[in-house]
């Protein structure tokens, strides 16, 4: 297969050629038609984050190739979406939420298996990881474990599907699942990316009278309105509690906060009236200080994980919203041959686009 390959935290992703082993019993191949690319890729630049090389991507889509003989319900030629990994086995998921995994960072965050093996490596025989959320998916093939493979209708685009394995599925997750969003409430979105935005679209499906999304790129915004949004904010310092409380009178019930921006998420909670809850998502930028009745008066505030989401569950449901028009996506969206991949990665983090997809079967 070919592959994005990252060998050094500040250099690019270099196209290579890579041997995969074949599919272990409990594994399937993919043939991938379209990954998204999501911040949390650039962790892979951190350095000591993990061993290099690697191969990213953890918003994959395409059909299967091939199926390990240990697995079930998953056939040669589905249409399926990638998401995270889980064990299966723990508390966490036995409770239906896979998400809060007691192996969650050995299988997602570190390129390899929990073993330190890898099934990926360079024509020289060196090793690369390519287990990057159990898929590593910026490439021609990916291994993926059928635990975190999500088969969907074969007459959708599925080019387009992979952010919903992550990205999309932690903004409208966190909405449906953790903040349950009721009709007729206000809910605040601080940061208007894929997952901002995707809880602003979850929001209206939800049925939110006031949905407030607050960014610093004026286009984002401007979609922001386009998806759902009521009001939008361009000011993330602390004048954004005042601002908020002018739209809604007396606060929300409701904010969702993807910058991982202390001073944003102190602004957040300051514009929820009590006893509403704070949802924080993404790694957090520095400690949080959390005033005595910032939490005294009644607020909840709660870290959410990949939308605390079952993705079997979740992924069909957001197809189906986005069939009927209720959930576009798609607007979102930016594709980029594989080849381009360096160039989409610098346009997402420079905010020029959302939601770049690399196209691996357009090598360029």
């Amino acid at each position: 297969m070919y592959a994005a390959v990252l060998r050094s935290a500040e250099g690019p992703y270099e196209l290579e050629e890579i041997v995969l082993e074949d599919p272990a019993p409990d594994q399937v191949l993919v043939q991938l038609a379209g990954t998204g690319l999501c911040h949390t890729d650039t962790l892979l630049r951190a350095p000591g984050f993990t061993k290099l090389p690697v191969i990213g991507g953890h918003e994959g889509a395409g059909v299967v190739q091939e199926v390990g003989a240990a697995v079930r319900g998953i056939a040669v030629g589905d249409h399926v979406v990638l998401s995270f990994g889980s064990c299966g086995a723990c508390h966490s998921c036995l409770g239906a939420r896979p998400a809060y995994c007691q192996e969650f960072q050995a299988r997602n965050m570190s390129c390899r298996e929990p073993d330190g093996s890898t099934p990926a490596r360079a024509l020289n025989g060196d090793a690369v990881g390519a287990r990057w959320f159990q898929q590593s998916s910026f490439a021609t093939h990916a291994l993926a474990t059928a635990r975190n493979v999500v088969v969907v209708d074969r007459t959708l685009p599925i080019d387009m599907l992979g952010p919903l394995g992550c990205a999309v599925q932690t903004g409208a997750g966190s909405v449906f699942s953790v903040l349950r969003v009721q009709p007729g409430t206000a809910l605040l979105v601080c940061g208007a990316g894929a997952v901002g935005l995707s809880a602003v679209m979850a929001a209206r499906v939800a049925g939110a009278g006031v949905v407030i999304a607050v960014d610093q790129h004026e286009s984002r915004l401007k979609l922001a309105r386009e998806l759902g949004a009521t009001h939008v904010v361009h000011d993330t310092g602390p004048g954004l509690t005042e601002q908020v409380n002018a739209i809604t009178g007396e606060g929300v019930e409701y904010a969702l906060d993807t910058t991982g921006v202390p001073e944003v998420i102190t602004a957040a909670i300051g514009a929820v009236r009590p006893p509403g809850i704070v949802g924080l998502v993404g790694m957090q930028r520095g400690d949080l200080a959390v005033g005595p009745l910032d939490l005294g008066l009644g607020r909840t505030l709660v870290g959410i994980v990949e939308g605390d989401s079952v993705p079997q569950q979740l992924i069909p449901r957001l197809c189906s919203l986005w069939r009927r028009g209720e959930f576009p996506f798609d607007r979102m969206i930016r594709q980029y041959p594989l080849s381009e991949i360096n160039e989409a990665e610098r346009a997402c983090l420079a905010g020029e686009v959302v939601k770049p997809i690399v196209l691996p079967g357009s090598l360029g």
